[in-house]
């Protein structure tokens, strides 16, 4: 098992979500504290420079390949609101601190926009497809694992 593990800030119990609460999972935690791993908790929307609570966003024309592609963006539910940049900057930084911890795996909240793995929130609703964050951890070589 990994020594290190980045792990989405709101399973981890931070307050950082889109509407300010967390999805806490106690029995993730508990597993990687049994295995002696280290977590690197991290909120890509936080890193990115979106603040806490935050409109809800999705995303427009793909997935997060997409966003990274520039076929793409991130918008937020509300009113349209592009956020795209700030959810690559958030991306950016989620790779860079698994490089610079040593992660190879990364625990993530599914359906986001950043960390959706196989489920993933867009303007047309719940689509197979992967979020921003979670499509540049594996072009990092960082393996996503799916947390609901």
């Amino acid at each position: 098992m990994e020594t290190r593990v980045l792990v989405s800030a709101c399973l981890c119990g931070r307050a950082c979500r889109f509407d300010g609460g967390d999805k806490k999972t106690p029995d993730l935690l508990d597993a990687l504290q049994r295995e002696g791993v280290e977590i690197v908790a991290f909120c890509p929307e936080e890193e990115g420079g979106l603040g806490t609570p935050r409109p809800a966003a999705v995303i427009e024309g793909g997935d997060g390949e997409d966003v990274l592609d520039g076929n793409a963006r991130v918008v937020t539910r509300d009113g349209g609101r592009d956020v795209t940049d700030a959810y690559l900057e958030g991306a950016r930084r989620a790779a860079e601190r698994a490089a610079q911890s040593g992660c190879k795996v990364a625990y993530l909240k599914e359906r986001s926009p950043s960390c959706g793995c196989a489920l993933v929130h867009t303007s047309t609703g719940l689509v197979r497809g992967c979020g921003v964050t979670t499509a540049m951890l594996r072009r990092a070589g960082v393996a996503p694992v799916s947390v609901a």
